[in-house]
């Protein structure tokens, strides 16, 4: 229970009418939750408007309700907050309601289009061999400290990133590290939140269903970075040419990691193979069982991060070489007949030729490479052929399948696919509609030292078809299929 005037520190208010100094339960945004005495948020959102569910609110018990525009007829008794934007009225809210837990930890942000789980993921997993406990707000899962609970978004709503922070108070959490999506930021998820430091990883074609432009969305990302505080630090890959975007209004301390650049965390591939990498990073050498030039990238935001909240540079070295893949990313094994079946969520154009390239460096180029990939429904369209394109130029033999159709006709986004694979191509490309036949034909099609790749959806353990999810998960159902065919 809280005052209602209190609970709107910093929020930005166009016009209230009624009193602010009544006690309140708790904040709602999902009118269905509401309880007597809450405040009902109405948000314009992108599936439906909660303007329209005021009245439904008030009914259940609502009695300050917080809108973008006011209702044309207003209820006696209620009070009404006439705010800029719901979103960003919601994330102060929700920090002043749950006493400004980002305050009490040391929060780092992930935002870029690849590899912000794998950053924040191993970064969780770095901090908690070294003995700290330790928060994760992810795509995967959310941990506080050693309880896992179950990730609904990349960035989830402002109630609940509040909700999980002042939960790691309570269990001691000192750092915390969190996924910071371009949706996220766009919808004010993230206002309110104080910010230790923020890391950039790279910018590729994604997510343009719902950004107009390429510009919009790297713009959105370096909104991130330009309300970071000036005792925050920003570090970000200047390898990517949008790196140093990141950095021209931003307040915290700017550092930088690079492969091929000269920067404050530098490295250098020394080996690369399917047990790992040998990289000079910096003046140190150092062994690690990720894989791939895209996971040295992370290892350096990794290894930065690390230096940059205090530990000890030999230390960090020490526990990289200690860290294990997470699922869903360059997750693989090696069936008894020599077969190499590699998972992973690759669902972007970059991180599709990212994870093929790197397969192509360590391979002999006397195996197939079999990869089997789809494409999303109710998603960026664009990157369709080009995802197709990429998989037919880099492998041996492609299976074109589904990945999560969602409310589309699955034959229709291959269709899409099948456009961007050049006629040279054809002959190694196959369209099998069924992902769970897809997976099996490529176990069949595969011999001796042959790799498969399974791309598209890593750790997901579902597959939504019209709106439905079923049980389904790459990394078992390959697992399963390969031993099948030792029996």
């Amino acid at each position: 229970m809280m005052v209602l005037k209190d609970i709107l520190y910093k929020v930005t208010i166009n016009a209230v009418v009624g009193s602010t100094n009544i006690t309140v339960g708790k904040i709602e945004f999902d009118s269905r939750q509401i309880e007597t005495n809450d405040v009902f948020v109405a948000i314009s959102g992108t599936v439906t408007n909660g303007h329209l569910y005021i009245e439904k609110a008030i009914k259940d018990g609502a009695t300050a309700i917080v809108c973008e525009q006011l209702p044309e007829t207003l209820e006696d008794g209620i009070t009404y907050i006439e705010v800029v934007n719901s979103n960003q009225a919601m994330a102060y809210m929700a920090a002043n309601f749950y006493g400004h837990p980002s305050e009490n930890l040391k929060l780092v942000g992930v935002t870029g289009t690849n590899g912000k789980t794998t950053v924040s993921s191993l970064l969780y997993q770095l901090f908690k061999k070294a003995g700290y406990k330790v928060g994760l707000l992810s795509t995967v899962k959310v941990m506080v400290d050693n309880t896992t609970y179950k990730a609904t978004h990349t960035t989830p709503d402002s109630l609940t990133i509040n909700r999980y922070l002042q939960l790691m108070n309570d269990k001691g959490v000192e750092f915390c590290f969190m996924e910071v999506s371009s949706h996220g930021i766009h919808q004010s998820r993230t206002e309110g939140l104080k910010f230790e430091g923020g890391i950039y990883t790279n910018l590729s074609h994604d997510h343009l269903d719902y950004h107009d432009t390429f510009a919009e969305y790297r713009d959105v990302k370096k909104r991130f970075f330009d309300q970071l505080p000036n005792d925050a630090f920003a570090l970000t890959n200047i390898d990517d040419k949008n790196g140093l975007v990141m950095f021209q209004n931003t307040s915290a301390k700017k550092y930088t990691y690079a492969l091929k650049n000269y920067a404050d965390y530098r490295a250098k591939i020394l080996e690369n193979e399917f047990s790992g990498l040998l990289l000079k990073l910096n003046d140190s050498e150092l062994w690690t069982r990720l894989i791939g030039s895209f996971n040295a990238y992370n290892i350096l935001a990794i290894y930065g991060t690390a230096e940059l909240l205090g530990l000890d540079k030999v230390e960090i070295l020490r526990l990289i070489s200690e860290l294990e893949n997470v699922a869903g990313r360059f997750q693989y094994f090696i069936s008894e007949e020599k077969i190499t079946a590699i998972v992973d969520y690759a669902h972007t154009p970059d991180a599709l030729k990212n994870v093929l390239q790197t397969i192509n460096d360590i391979r002999t180029k006397n195996e197939e490479l079999i990869t089997v990939v789809g494409c999303g429904g109710n998603r960026d369209k664009t990157k369709r052929p080009k995802m197709a394109h990429i998989a037919s130029t880099l492998s041996t033999k492609v299976i074109l399948t589904s990945d999560n159709p969602r409310h589309e006709v699955p034959e229709t986004i291959i269709e899409d696919m099948e456009k961007g694979v050049e006629p040279q191509d054809f002959k190694k490309t196959l369209s099998i509609t069924d992902r769970k036949q897809a997976i099996k034909t490529a176990c069949q099609m595969a011999g001796p030292n042959d790799i498969i790749l399974i791309a598209g959806k890593g750790h997901e353990t579902y597959q939504e078809i019209k709106g439905e999810r079923s049980d389904f998960d790459d990394y078992k159902i390959v697992k399963n299929y390969l031993e099948q065919l030792q029996k």
